[in-house]
């Protein structure tokens, strides 16, 4: 688990507070405070991510706003390969009898890009989701 040091000062404030603030009232309202502040921490760091996000969808270079696409299909190319060509060049293969050694076919480690690929897709499904509720801005 990755050390998250909003939480971490968000856990020592609260701490502090239980110490300095033994009245119930005064240590809630102070705790609401504090989580306030990180949530408006937290949602600012997201409007950033968005800002970004968004300035490289709108890039006119292929370098910029390519790469996600990119990855999409070379995602999708590796998993078409590894599930539909080379399974059915297999087939094909030792259907026919060929002399071709079935196990030189290259093979592909998916381990590294299918969480890729399924993240890509999780992602696109939300977004769809999100669209067709009316929640997106059709962009």
């Amino acid at each position: 688990m990755a050390f998250d040091p909003i939480t971490a000062i968000l856990n020592l404030g609260n701490t502090v507070l239980d110490r300095v603030l033994p009245d119930k009232a005064q240590n809630d309202a102070a705790k609401a405070q504090l989580l306030s502040l990180q949530l408006q921490g937290q949602f600012a760091e997201q409007i950033s991510q968005l800002q970004v996000d968004q300035a490289e969808a709108g890039s006119k270079s292929v370098f910029v706003a390519g790469w996600r696409p990119f990855v999409g299909w070379a995602c999708g190319a590796a998993f078409v390969y590894a599930f539909v060509v080379q399974p059915c060049a297999q087939f094909v293969l030792v259907a026919f009898h060929s002399s071709f050694d079935v196990s030189r076919l290259p093979q592909l480690n998916l381990d590294q890009m299918l969480p890729v690929l399924l993240g890509m897709l999780g992602l696109g499904a939300l977004r769809s989701y999100d669209k067709s509720n009316g929640n997106g801005n059709g962009h």
